[in-house]
């Protein structure tokens, strides 16, 4: 049936008609058939030429008898029609075989998929592609929806009296299938087009979905949504439905919406191979038509643009003179040029009008005008199927001639980032944004995984020295010192007691975890920042930086830790019993290098204040200020006083005060008794920790008599037990955090870094905060050229 299809088709178009009635009137013009679109030129002779078939060569009195031509299309639409059930029926054997083989997609829907991931990929990176689909623009009410139901087969958009409904861009994408049914890309559900519920639905998931899209404050959106329709019959092709163009912005819309409209037409319009579908309300004045100065704006030549005058049954009816319609059609009317001109009629403006009711009318009236029997319209250029036909035969050749043009550019682009990539990183592979994140997550995870393999010693001696350090200066200042510038050995038990009991009762857990949490944080830094060869790429600083910042943030210590160490920790300070000699040399060693330390310190804290000695002044040509001066002197003058008591108390009595004032005025030095108190502090700090050192040397040899408790021995060295308390403490307190360390912290501290990681996988705008630079940019460049191309 096809191929005697086509040979009818082309007879008439290359032989002319063959019946021997060719020049009587045609006695089946009732019957309203047309001839396809195929069948004779869209144009007039001025206009360019649509993509179709040549003129077929026929005598001088068919062209003037439009009749005529009807007979011959009737003979090819009744086999087309034929043709149409039998695919139909061949499609559903298809459909019901779906189980049992797997259908490939067809190419409009493949191509539909493409339109769209390009659209997202070009939100995503302020590009746009130039691949062709058909933009259906007009007035407000002009029609253009109807027109697109009527290619789609169904009534498939809301409606509403003289209301904005079109709010959004509709993507529609046709295609052939066995159902007539319409399916959104982003849903499984699939809306049965011959049932009124599921149309009433379908509108209403549109209406919904456009009311979404437009923003606060706004009328319309340039959002898009994307639907497919397929069924028996339809033209393969993309339609992109836009928002009608307006002329005054009326009450309830957005001060900006009349702009919105024409930017976002303009948009579509602005693709050199989008096709401009331009609907023009025939039922108005041509004069108030705004969207074709707006076509003829984007498209000067009309080299992709198809006029269609709708509304023709009412232009017919009300304009006065017929002509004025042909020379709408001929396109001699509007400042505009367009590859063709058709005319059609979409109902009669009743919304419940069903698209079988509305092509029939269209028929009927198209058989009964007088517009096409006084050959002021061609048989070619009315009725809805002729336009589907032409505007899918245009939309194909587009896309021969534009997708491999775009190819050949994607290709150059690809080729000069791939030659810029060698030139500057000739070492390295190209990896996007996404790539480089997911490399980075594996190195991080690495790294957070060799957080386990930390040796338990290391741990330890980590948290003992950072703990030492933060209760050091507490254990000297408020308990060694107080505790041993006390008469006797009772006493600085009693008080080395009280004040240890108060410290573990109130601070040192607290610092003991603080020190803990510290000491992790330290190490996950190192193993996060620290290079691990030569070759140290910097890329993932910045992310490795805000990875750490974050799970550090989210970490939260075992808030029962503090509890169960208090108790460990008192019980060992409580503990006096030195076991051997070597705890007891342990001790004395601690202590020792304690005292040093803080003598050094004091005697730094000396030499600030008084100066330079005469060494180096001479050396180094330095000289004293006039308050060093004063406390050089004030100093001397306690050091004889010093010398004179050596076991003088801490505290500096009034009247000695009042004594070293005198003697430093009659010298001519005037002096402040707050000034000798606080020069006599470091000065009898000094001594006191002179002494505690000598001390030490002697308790060398002490361990016997502490065994015998020193009894009968003028030697007492509980300075050294207390060192050995706090020393023990020490170690089990790290032992302790230790245990705690690698049993539980640092697992939940990975698991807090593999939520940091999802959350910033997810996030692209983190992503590209954290991963920036030439380098990215050129491989996302390289990326999005591969992906183009590939498409």
């Amino acid at each position: 049936r096809e191929q005697r299809c086509h040979s009818v088709s082309h007879q008439v178009h290359h032989f002319g008609p063959v019946c021997p009635e060719a020049r009587q009137p045609c006695i089946l013009a009732e019957e309203g058939c047309f001839m396809r679109c195929a069948v004779l030129p869209l144009l007039p002779p001025s206009s360019p030429s649509l993509p179709l078939p040549p003129p077929p060569s026929l005598p001088l009195g068919v062209l003037a008898s439009p009749l005529l031509q009807l007979k011959y299309q009737r003979m090819l639409e009744r086999l087309e029609k034929e043709n149409k059930e039998l695919r139909k029926i061949v499609l559903q054997r298809d459909d019901k075989g779906i189980h049992q083989r797997k259908l490939k997609k067809s190419l409009i829907d493949m191509y539909s998929e493409v339109l769209d991931t390009l659209s997202d990929y070009d939100a995503s990176y302020n590009t746009h592609d130039h691949l062709p689909r058909v933009v259906v623009v007009g007035d407000q009410s002009a029609g253009k929806t109807s027109v697109l139901e009527m290619i789609a087969q169904a009534r498939i958009f809301p409606r509403g009296s003289g209301e904005m409904m079109t709010r959004s861009p509709v993507k529609v994408t046709l295609s052939e299938g066995p159902h007539h049914v319409a399916l959104f890309k982003d849903s499984s559900r699939e809306f049965d087009l011959t049932k009124k519920e599921d149309l009433a639905a379908l509108r209403n998931e549109i209406e919904i979905r456009m009311r979404k899209s437009v923003s606060e404050g706004c009328t319309v959106s340039a959002e898009t949504i994307s639907l497919s329709v397929k069924g028996p019959g339809l033209q393969r092709m993309v339609l992109v439905d836009l928002p009608g163009v307006i002329s005054t912005v009326t009450s309830g819309m957005a001060p900006d919406t009349k702009e919105t409209i024409f930017s976002i037409s303009k948009a579509y319009m602005q693709n050199p191979n989008a096709i401009i579908l331009c609907i023009q309300d025939g039922s108005v004045d041509a004069e108030r038509s705004i969207v074709t100065d707006l076509v003829s704006q984007m498209d000067p030549q009309g080299k992709r643009t198809i006029f269609v005058l709708t509304k023709v049954d009412l232009a017919e009816k009300n304009v006065a003179s017929p002509s004025r319609i042909q020379q709408i059609i001929e396109g001699k009317l509007f400042p505009m040029k367009a590859l063709g001109y058709f005319a059609v009629v979409t109902g009669k403006g009743n919304t419940s009008e069903s698209i079988e009711s509305i092509k029939e009318y269209e028929e009927e009236f198209f058989q009964n005008s007088k517009l096409l029997k006084n050959c002021m319209l061609k048989a070619h250029q009315v009725t809805t199927r002729n336009l589907s036909l032409a505007v899918s035969d245009c939309f194909w050749k587009m896309v021969r001639e534009s997708v491999e043009q775009q190819a050949d550019a994607f290709k150059a682009t690809r080729f000069n980032l791939e030659t810029e990539w060698k030139n500057n990183y000739p070492r390295l592979r190209e990896l996007d944004r996404n790539e480089l994140f997911e490399k980075a997550k594996n190195e991080i995870l690495d790294e957070v995984i060799s957080l386990s393999q930390v040796t338990p010693k290391h741990w330890e001696d980590m948290l003992q020295q950072s703990l030492w350090e933060r209760v050091s200066t507490h254990v000297i200042e408020n308990i060694y010192l107080p505790a041993a510038q006390t008469m006797n050995s009772g006493t600085f038990n009693t008080t080395v007691d009280i004040k240890l009991k108060q410290w573990t009762d109130k601070q040192l857990p607290n610092k003991a975890v603080e020190v803990a949490w510290g000491t992790l944080q330290e190490e996950f830094s190192r193993f996060m920042t620290e290079e691990k060869s030569k070759e140290h790429d910097d890329i993932f600083d910045k992310l490795k930086q805000a990875v750490k910042e974050e799970s550090i943030k989210r970490h939260k210590w075992n808030e029962g830790a503090e509890d169960s160490l208090r108790v460990i920790q008192h019980n060992a300070l409580e503990d006096r019993s030195i076991s051997d000699k070597q705890q007891w040399d342990a001790a004395i060693q601690f202590m020792e290098e304690t005292l040093r330390s803080r003598l050094k310190d004091t005697e730094s804290v000396i030499e600030d204040m008084v100066g330079p000695d005469w060494k180096k002044r001479w050396l180094y040509w330095v000289g004293r200020s006039k308050e060093q001066s004063i406390r050089n002197e004030t100093k001397n003058e306690l050091e004889k006083m010093m010398r004179c008591n050596d076991e003088h108390p801490a505290y500096l009595a009034n009247d000695e005060v009042t004594t070293v004032r005198k003697n430093l005025e009659a010298r001519g030095v005037a002096v402040d008794p707050c000034l000798i108190k606080d020069t006599w502090h470091q000065v009898y700090r000094r001594h006191f920790l002179k002494n505690a050192l000598g001390h030490c040397n002697l308790c060398r040899r002490g361990f016997y008599y502490y065994q015998r408790h020193f009894v009968d021995s003028e030697l007492e060295c509980n300075d050294v037990v207390l060192f050995w308390r706090i020393q023990r403490m020490l170690a089990i307190t790290a032992n302790t955090l230790r245990q705690q360390l690698t049993n539980t912290e640092v697992r939940r501290l990975e698991k807090n870094v593999k939520e940091v990681l999802e959350d910033f996988a997810e996030d692209c705008e983190k992503k590209m905060k954290l991963l920036t630079g030439k380098r990215v940019q050129l491989a996302e460049d390289l990326s999005e050229s591969l992906f183009r191309v590939c498409f």
